[in-house]
């Protein structure tokens, strides 16, 4: 499972121009599923987010998670995380799951993270083409790959 994280001033997602999910200061988080990912993926990947620390604190060092800062989330589904561009061109997506497997896992994924937010989040439209619009904060961008527990 690989997760790009930006944190943000705010976020909103559109579909058919739409907004369907917006959220004030907080993560924006794109998830993508590949198909040998499991539960365990997902519980590690949300207790990581939840208490990455990269918010702020009163000296302006990044030193509170979302956790303490009670900060809003926004989940969005992103097949093409998992793009590998070895060969030629043209991305291949041979890795991301099939829907069948992503879907159930993403819906799971935002549903322990809003368990550890103890709060819901925000979420984009499972399979939709969406149009997500971001004010990154800093800018903080960071990927984490449930693959590469670093």
């Amino acid at each position: 499972m690989r997760a790009v994280i930006q944190r943000v001033s705010n976020a909103s997602v559109s579909v058919e121009e739409a907004v369907i999910s917006s959220i004030q200061s907080g993560l924006l988080i794109f998830l993508g599923v590949e198909a040998a990912d499991d539960p365990t993926d997902i519980e590690w990947l949300t207790r990581k987010i939840t208490s990455l620390r990269i918010f702020e604190d009163p000296e302006g060092r990044m030193n509170r998670s979302l956790l303490d800062t009670g900060g809003s989330a926004l989940v969005v589904s992103q097949f093409t995380l998992h793009a590998s561009t070895r060969k030629g061109n043209r991305p291949s997506f041979i890795r991301a799951a099939s829907s069948e497997h992503s879907e159930p896992l993403y819906e799971q994924f935002c549903a322990v993270l809003s368990a550890h937010l103890e709060r819901e989040v925000e979420r984009g439209r499972f399979g939709a083409m969406m149009g997500v619009s971001l004010v990154n904060d800093g800018p903080v961008t960071i990927l984490i790959d449930s693959r590469n527990r670093e």
